[in-house]
């Protein structure tokens, strides 16, 4: 038997607000396989996802294999646009959804995560952040400040988190983020920049992986997954008709599940994968292999 085996290993999941999405399954994919969770959690969106856990709205399913609940060690805010608290704006500082949450950058994180679990407080980071604000206008309509704005927290956000995080990581860590196909695709309708970040963000997974590997022993890889009707992908205004699309032109015709890229992450992150970094991994059922459309 070759288990997947997380335990004793802390998890850092960055991007979880509800349990719709890829960074909730990866987090539960992980605690199934015997890691402890935190989160980050933008702060407009953070009194929400505390009322849903302290309401019980999310128990069925934080419910794991074993019959126990996923318990998250710390709900950190973050608000990975900003690598300083002095980088945001007056405006956002004193805006009471982040005011009331002290440090919520990305330096804020780190310096907390020692404060609550010492010197080397982790081993995984999950980077499952990604915003554009004009995401449903095409790139020839986009502005440079929403172009900028959808490559700073889809893309380097990542580099901001690593740089921070990666010598507070144990030996043998593992960094993963989520892209899209249109990273390399077109998806008309898939606009504001957000190709072009994903784009950004498979090539840096590259070369922090020779980076990281090199300074710090760790590893670094990106799943490029099919899409998935969450809450935030919603956004986009055509995700049930890019799902179906999908289900029936992919070499498994069949809709992805979240648990399926949960389940990837865990592998990616375990020792498992020890020999992988620098990669994209696809989960989207094949679909990236075919050259042209079955229907």
């Amino acid at each position: 038997m070759l288990p997947i085996d997380l335990s004793g290993k802390r998890a850092l999941v960055a991007g979880v607000a509800d349990d719709g999405g890829f960074g909730f399954a990866i987090a539960k994919a992980m605690a199934e396989a015997g890691a402890s969770i935190c989160v980050g959690t933008w702060p407009p969106a953070l009194n929400i996802f505390e009322n849903l856990l302290r309401r019980g709205k999310m128990d069925e399913s934080r419910k794991l294999s074993d019959g126990k609940m996923l318990e998250f060690e710390r709900i950190y805010p973050l608000d990975a646009a900003y690598d300083r608290l002095e980088d945001a704006p007056e405006d956002v500082r004193t805006n009471k959804r982040y005011a009331e949450r002290g440090d919520f950058s990305i330096a804020g994180l780190a310096t907390q995560l020692v404060k609550d679990f010492g010197e080397k407080p982790i081993d995984i980071v999950v980077h499952s952040l990604a915003n554009g604000p004009e995401v449903k206008k095409p790139l020839l309509e986009t502005s440079r400040a929403g172009y900028l704005a959808a490559v700073s927290v889809s893309a380097y956000s990542l580099v901001g988190l690593l740089a921070r995080l990666g010598p507070l990581m144990r030996p043998g860590g593992s960094v993963l983020s989520l892209t899209y196909m249109a990273s390399e695709r077109v998806v008309p309708g898939y606009g504001g920049g957000m190709s072009s970040a994903k784009a950004a963000l498979e090539s840096d997974t590259r070369t922090l992986a020779y980076e990281a590997g090199r300074k710090y022993g760790l590893r670094v890889n990106t799943i490029s997954a099919g899409p998935y009707a969450s809450r935030a992908a919603s956004a986009i205004g055509f995700i049930d008709e890019m799902v179906k699309y999908y289900a029936q032109n992919a070499p498994l015709p069949q809709e992805l599940a979240a648990a399926e890229v949960g389940n990837a992450a865990a592998f990616l992150c375990s020792r498992l994968g020890s020999g992988i970094t620098g990669t994209t991994v696809y989960v989207d059922k094949g679909y990236h292999a075919m050259g042209r459309t079955v229907i």
